[in-house]
């Protein structure tokens, strides 16, 4: 009984040290509030504008220094942002080449629209592996969250 005690033991510890990096793993997003933001290759106005991102366009925070926001976009590309100009607003950018919008969480229902990689859609819930968004037309759409980035 010893030995099935100390394996469960060990079996715990490893359960728990795989389940950390989970846990601190655990990711502040933030999004473009205003209608276009300049994201910086350092931060402050002084310093290079890599590209320009528009409104809902969601971002992972990396650091924070001072009112600037370091951040990696869903393609992996970082840059600063001054926090001023981003909110909580809860919004998903689409990975996939083509992605099907359905008017249900799953597969069974049916194709209501479609959308494109880059394009940005405001997030309304989440479902499991489905998530509901606010559609191109307005509408309340469901698109499967292993194509998005986001909240």
């Amino acid at each position: 009984m010893k030995h099935l005690t100390g394996w469960v033991g060990h079996a715990a510890l490893v359960v728990a040290l795989l389940a950390a990096p989970l846990v601190t793993a655990a990711q502040e997003l933030v999004s473009v509030r205003a209608a276009v933001v300049n994201l910086r290759a350092g931060p402050g106005t002084d310093t290079e504008v890599r590209w320009q991102l528009r409104q809902g366009y969601p971002l992972q925070v990396l650091q924070r220094q001072g009112s600037w926001l370091q951040v990696r976009d869903f393609e992996g590309d970082e840059g600063w942002v001054a926090a001023a100009l981003t909110g909580p607003a809860r919004h998903h950018v689409v990975r996939a080449r083509v992605l099907n919008l359905r008017s249900g969480p799953g597969t069974q229902h049916p194709v209501v629209g479609t959308a494109r990689y880059g394009d940005v859609l405001p997030t309304l819930r989440r479902a499991g592996d489905w998530v509901q968004l606010r559609g191109p037309n307005g509408q309340p759409v469901w698109a499967a969250a292993d194509h998005l980035w986001g909240w």
